[in-house]
């Protein structure tokens, strides 16, 4: 499986490939960011982040695209600007024809080190272990899109076991019928009577 990760940021998109499948060794093919100056107008940099994410699609041809979830409850500009780089990010593989998954940071720092609240210096380090580099890759952003990567090579067995299962009970689930409407009792409007009406004499 080769994965391509992506940290959406506007200033520094981070990217990262790794290749491999979960239980076994991984391997980096390529780490870096893609730059835009913060003084340029949004399109223009939202143009050159797509610009350079196609080249990273060009040149890898992952399979699969993990792009980091954007969640804040702060700095309401700061998570605009990354949410608009995700986009960009999701448009270039969907155009493609390419799977996309969302992790939470919480849900990568958990598979990559053991804990949802680590810090990107341990982030680092044990993107640096588990791929076997000489030096933890430099920018954050470069190693948290290969944490990004490892973490749905990781995920994506059970991911899809638990797709499978849900489709198969979707699949062999009996359908229930519409219960029958309850017959109204008599006397009440719109029943009909279960005794026959008796019939009215003549009066003498």
């Amino acid at each position: 499986m080769r994965v391509l990760g992506v940290d959406p940021g506007l200033t520094r998109c981070g990217v990262g490939v790794v290749q491999g499948v979960a239980g076994r060794p991984l391997t980096m093919l390529g780490a870096g960011v893609v730059r835009t100056p913060a003084d340029a107008d949004l399109g223009h940099r939202l143009v050159a982040i797509e610009q350079g994410i196609e080249r990273w699609l060009d040149e890898h041809r992952p399979e699969y695209v993990a792009v980091e979830r954007v969640f804040s409850q702060h700095n309401v500009r700061t998570v605009m600007g990354t949410a608009q780089a995700s986009a960009v990010a999701l448009l270039c593989a969907s155009r493609r024809g390419i799977p996309v998954a969302l992790h939470t940071p919480s849900e990568v720092k958990a598979a990559v080190t053991g804990s949802g609240r680590a810090d990107k210096a341990q982030v680092g380090a044990m993107v640096t272990r588990l791929l076997r580099l000489a030096a933890p890759p430099k920018p954050a952003d470069a190693a948290d899109a290969l944490a990004l990567a490892i973490c749905h090579i990781w995920r994506a067995p059970a991911q899809n076991r638990l797709q499978q299962a849900v489709a198969r009970h979707q699949a062999t689930a009996p359908r229930t019928s519409p219960a029958p409407q309850a017959s109204r009792a008599p006397g009440t409007p719109g029943a009909a009577s279960a005794v026959p009406h008796a019939s009215k004499g003549r009066t003498a």
